[in-house]
C-alpha cells in the first residue's frame, strides 16, 4: 500500500510547485498547490534529501486558488499557475527572485522589486512552439515528459495562432518533430517547421501564412511567403527570421525596454557593449544614445536581422557574429573598456570564461537580463566576489499562468 501524507505548504518553489515539509523533515514539492494550503499527498519521487508528491486531497484551499480555464490544464506542461489568481502569481514570482538570490547567491537581503504585471495575462504569446504525436498531431509535452499531448487550442497564443491550431495536422511520416507560430505586426503569421528530412516534406497547409522549413544540418527552405516577420517595439519596427530569438509578450518587452533606458547612466561618451545581442532589442533604442556600441551575437540569422534593424542608425557600431567566450577574450587582450555592459544570455546563463571574460573588462555599470532566477543567482554571486554590487533586481511576468520569470537586475563596480 501506498504511503500517504498530510502536508501543510508553506511557500513557493522555483518550478511551479508549492513546497512542505515531510515528518521526517524532508522537502517535498507538490504541483498545482498553494503555499497555505493543507494536502494529503503520495509520493512520485522519493530522494534522499527531497520528494515530490501528487495531491490525493485538497484539505486546506488557500483564498488565492482559482479555477482553471484550460481543459488541458494538469495535463499539458506548459502552464504551472492557471490555479492561483494573478495577483497571487505576480507576487510568488517576486518572492522566488528573492529566495534564489538568498539561498544560491548569498545575498542576505537583495533588493528585490514587485513584479512588474502583463498587461494582458492571456493570449499574450506571439510565439509558440508545437511537438508532434506520432499519428501527426500537433501539441506540447506533458509535464516532466517527453510524450506530447495533442492540443487544438492555447489560451496563452494571441488570438490569430490559437485560430490556426486546430487547422494543423500533419502525415505521421511527414519528418517533421517541431512546428513553431510566430505572429508579427498587422497580424502576419510565420510556420516554421523543423525535421529529419533533408528537404521539406510536401506542403499540406492550406493556410495565408508564411512557411519556413529548417533540415537537420540547418539548411532553411523558404516554402511560402517572406520567411520572417515583422515586430513592432515602442513604434520602431524589427525584422525577426524564423531562427531568430525575439521576446514572446511585447508589452513586457517595451516595459524592459523602458526600464533599462531609464536605469543606464548612458551619454554621449558612454562606450556600450551589449553581449547576447539578438535581433538588436535593446541596441536598436541604445545605439544612438552613446558613443560606441560593440554588440555580440553568435546566432547568423540574429546577426542578419540585427544588421537590417540597425542600418539606419548614425554612430560608432559594431557587432560581432561568435560565440561570447572568444569575443570578450579578444576584447580583453586589445584593451576594450567599455562603461556599460547589458547582457542577455540563454537560460544556461553565463559559462565561467565568458563572466571571468567580462569581470576582466571592468565596467562600471552591468545590466543582466535574465530568464532564470537559478543562474542569475549563481552568476550574481560570482559578480559579487568580483566587486559587483547588487542595485536592484526587477521580475517581469513575460510569461503570465507559468513559472518562467525575466529579471533584469542592475550592477556597479566598487
Amino acid at each position: 500500500m501506498t504511503t500517504e501524507y498530510e502536508v501543510a505548504l508553506s511557500t513557493w518553489a522555483y518550478g511551479g510547485e508549492a513546497m512542505g515539509r515531510l515528518p521526517d523533515g524532508r522537502a517535498v514539492f507538490v504541483p498545482f498547490t498553494l503555499p497555505g494550503e493543507r494536502v494529503r499527498l503520495r509520493l512520485v519521487e522519493d530522494k534522499p534529501r527531497y520528494a515530490r508528491g501528487e495531491t490525493v486531497e485538497l484539505l486546506e484551499t488557500s483564498p488565492d486558488r482559482v479555477a482553471p480555464r484550460c481543459p488541458y490544464y494538469g495535463r499539458c506542461g506548459g502552464c504551472h499557475y492557471q490555479h492561483v489568481n494573478y495577483p497571487a502569481q505576480l507576487a510568488a514570482k517576486q518572492a522566488i527572485v528573492r529566495d534564489q538570490l538568498q539561498r544560491i547567491g548569498g545575498f542576505a537581503d537583495p533588493p528585490v522589486a514587485p513584479t512588474v504585471p502583463s498587461p494582458r495575462p492571456w493570449g499574450y504569446r506571439n510565439h509558440i512552439q508545437l511537438h508532434l504525436a506520432p499519428d501527426g498531431a500537433v501539441g506540447f509535452r506533458a509535464r516532466r515528459s517527453e510524450r506530447v499531448v495533442p492540443v487544438e487550442d492555447c489560451l496563452l497564443a494571441a488570438q490569430p495562432l490559437r485560430e490556426i491550431i486546430p487547422r494543423l495536422n500533419f502525415e505521421g511520416e511527414s519528418g517533421v518533430t517541431r512546428a513553431h507560430l510566430r505572429v508579427g505586426a498587422g497580424d502576419e503569421v510565420l510556420l516554421w517547421l523543423r525535421g529529419e528530412a533533408p528537404l521539406p516534406p510536401p506542403l499540406t497547409v492550406d493556410l495565408p501564412l508564411s512557411v519556413v522549413y529548417t533540415a537537420p544540418r540547418g539548411e532553411t527552405f523558404v516554402m511560402a511567403g517572406r520567411g520572417f516577420l515583422v515586430m513592432a517595439v515602442h513604434g520602431r519596427l524589427f525584422r525577426v527570421s524564423a531562427a531568430s530569438f525575439f521576446q514572446v509578450n511585447l508589452p513586457v518587452a517595451e516595459a524592459m525596454v523602458s526600464h533599462v533606458l531609464e536605469r543606464l547612466p548612458l551619454t554621449s561618451e558612454t562606450v556600450l557593449l551589449e553581449l547576447y545581442s539578438g535581433v538588436g532589442l535593446f541596441s536598436a533604442f541604445l545605439a544612438s544614445r552613446v558613443r560606441q556600441l560593440v554588440a555580440v551575437e553568435s546566432s547568423p540569422s540574429a546577426c542578419d536581422d540585427f544588421g537590417f534593424n540597425l542600418a539606419d542608425e548614425e554612430g560608432d557600431i559594431a557587432l560581432y557574429e561568435a560565440p561570447v567566450e572568444s569575443v570578450v577574450e579578444h576584447l580583453v587582450r586589445d584593451g576594450f573598456r567599455p562603461d556599460v555592459v547589458l547582457l542577455d544570455p540563454p537560460r544556461s546563463g553565463l559559462s565561467r570564461p565568458a563572466l571571468d571574460g567580462l569581470v576582466a573588462l571592468q565596467p562600471e555599470v552591468v545590466v543582466y537580463v535574465s530568464c532564470d532566477p537559478a543562474t542569475l543567482a549563481r552568476d550574481g554571486k560570482r559578480l559579487r566576489r568580483h566587486g559587483y554590487r547588487l542595485v536592484e533586481a526587477t521580475p517581469f511576468d513575460m510569461f503570465p499562468q507559468t513559472y518562467h520569470i525575466e529579471t533584469v537586475s542592475l550592477w556597479r563596480r566598487g
